[in-house]
């Protein structure tokens, strides 16, 4: 299988520097300090406009975890729906209960709705947060995901790459596993040969200064020292160094 460098974008203007970059394909979203949200449709529209990239968009309504009540499940419907008429190849996202198990309702629904647009269906990393990852990944295998997004239920994938391991060794042939959480070029290559897997998950992350964050006694920082009066950013440079790592 061709190997594959999946960049996660927070704009539009991240979207291009992943595709200057080499990347081929990247997960589009907002509000990266939160774990990931939702993207706007201009943000998309562009990239698909300007770029070739492959662009899966995330669906997510919140911050926190992924336990979801109705009101915020319509939401996500909606939004799913009109990303993928705006041109989104697939969509992200994550159902759970409180127990940790899979939503299988929620799931459902999300996976025929994106499927129903010819999308490509990406459980991401709530799957770190189920209580059995054997139980879960059946499931959603049962239930036609066609990739997971997880670091192996460990903080950073290369902690969790034994899992992630055996995941690929026993449910490889039927779902796609895309490892996430602190890969870059120094340990990419490393991953896939160690797991077996061909495709990785990464911010590639640079900060970018914003003078105007933190003024008088108001701050609208979000980023621990040394970036507070900062914003994050993917790096075309960083884009270019875990490409070519892996080949």
């Amino acid at each position: 299988m061709e190997r594959i460098i999946e960049i996660c974008c927070g704009s539009y203007e991240d979207a291009l520097n992943a595709y200057h970059g080499g990347a081929k394909r990247i997960e589009l979203n907002s509000a990266l300090h939160l774990g990931g949200l939702t993207p706007s449709l201009a943000s998309l529209k562009l990239t698909k406009k300007n770029t070739n990239l492959k662009v899966i968009t995330m669906v997510r309504p919140r911050g926190a975890g992924f336990c979801y009540n109705e009101i915020e499940f319509e939401v996500m419907k909606e939004d799913a729906k009109s990303l993928l008429e705006n041109g989104a190849d697939g969509i992200a996202f994550g159902c759970l209960n409180k127990d940790g198990s899979i939503c299988f309702k929620q799931t459902k629904e999300m996976i025929e709705i994106i499927k129903s647009y010819q999308g490509e269906v990406v459980f991401h990393r709530a799957f770190d947060c189920v209580e059995d990852p054997y139980a879960s990944i059946e499931l959603l295998i049962e239930l036609g995901v066609d990739r997971i997004l997880t670091s192996g239920l460990k903080p950073k994938a290369m902690d969790g790459k034994d899992l992630i391991k055996d995941l690929q060794e026993k449910y490889g042939s039927q779902i796609e596993i895309l490892a996430g959480s602190g890969m870059n070029a120094s340990n990419a290559k490393e991953m896939m040969k160690y797991t077996g897997i061909y495709q990785v998950h990464s911010s590639c992350k640079d900060w970018v200064n914003d003078a105007t964050t933190h003024r008088h006694e108001v701050s609208y920082a979000y980023a621990p020292a040394p970036h507070e009066n900062d914003y994050d950013v993917v790096s075309k440079e960083l884009v270019e160094k875990i490409v070519k790592s892996i080949c």
